[in-house]
């Protein structure tokens, strides 16, 4: 199942990292984007992960909040959050059931061995509970980049004459 632009996000609650329920009913109103990934403290997760950290700031300003969900534990996010100093919430999704509402609980293949598990991917949800934008099977460095380039694009560069046209060879 493929999550179409426009289509109302599926509903979710779940525990974030202090075992706080987390709903997407109370995130209604505001601009937020869940960023599902494998597991914590691995090379590509943490490294996604820090890119948001480092980016937080500039989402913040900008009134998007920052939700990473992972099928790990409530301790597992504790620890992992408190590693890295990430400032954004962590949701436990251990039995899939919201990776699976977004359709990004699928078959994956590692050496031959087929598993299931996360296909790591962003849903930006606007402030109507609408998704905004899904981005599918994303790598993790420069993924947050890509996000904030996706929420607030960087306007053309206008040329000395105020118009968009390339300059003169």
């Amino acid at each position: 199942m493929q999550l179409e632009t426009g289509a109302p996000a599926p509903r979710f609650e779940l525990p974030d990292e202090n075992g706080k329920n987390v709903s997407s009913d109370s995130l209604k109103g505001k601009t937020y984007f869940l960023y599902f990934y494998p597991k914590d403290d691995t090379p590509g997760c943490t490294t996604e992960a820090c890119e948001f950290r480092d980016a937080y700031d500039v989402f913040r300003e900008r009134g998007a909040e920052v939700l990473g969900v992972s099928p790990d534990d409530v301790a597992s996010h504790e620890k992992f959050k408190t590693k890295y100093g990430l400032p954004f919430t962590l949701l436990a999704d251990p039995e899939h059931e919201v990776a699976e509402k977004y359709g990004v609980w699928t078959e994956r293949n590692s050496y031959g061995k087929k598993y299931m598990g996360i296909n790591r991917s962003t849903f930006i949800i606007d402030p109507e509970g609408n998704v905004a934008q899904a981005m599918m099977g994303i790598k993790p460095a420069g993924h947050a980049s890509a996000v904030l380039e996706s929420l607030y694009p960087t306007p053309a560069v206008q040329g000395e004459s105020g118009d968009n046209a390339a300059p003169a060879a």
